[in-house]
């Protein structure tokens, strides 16, 4: 009997990991309170903010986070101590917020998605806008969009 070699996998990161269970409740909490989202939305959010500044922090590109996860950014950066700390401790400066510096196309979105999928992190496409449109009826529940 032969048998395939084992594929080591890889652990996706998640940004959420990158902060304390406390830190990141608490962000959380703020999120959904200031930007009446359900918690489980804002922990989504969160999640992917903090993916986001990461890669920007840890390549010094600019990017711009999709309409969905910049209150997460913002939500941070209203944290200003944690955020400032976060900042200087992981990348040696402070990573600033540059409103309406780029385009929201999906384009940018799906490069924004790429960068953080070349840093390790697992990504919810449905919070950047990437995910594939479904087209009804072809749609049953169980394709790439559904």
């Amino acid at each position: 009997m032969t048998m395939a070699p084992e594929t080591p996998t890889v652990a996706l990161r998640h940004g959420r990991d990158l902060v304390t269970p406390e830190l990141f409740a608490r962000l959380a909490d703020f999120c959904a309170e200031e930007y009446e989202h359900e918690r489980s939305m804002a922990e989504r959010i969160m999640t992917e903010a903090l993916a986001f500044v990461d890669v920007m922090g840890r390549t010094g590109e600019g990017m711009s986070p999709s309409a969905v996860v910049d209150p997460g950014w913002h939500t941070f950066m209203l944290h200003t101590e944690e955020y400032a700390e976060f900042c200087h401790t992981r990348y040696g400066r402070f990573i600033h917020h540059a409103p309406k510096s780029r385009y929201r196309d999906r384009a940018t979105m799906a490069d924004v998605v790429a960068r953080m999928r070349a840093h390790g992190y697992k990504v919810d496409e449905s919070l950047w806008g990437t995910k594939a449109d479904c087209n009804e009826p072809t749609c049953c529940g169980d394709g790439p969009c559904c």
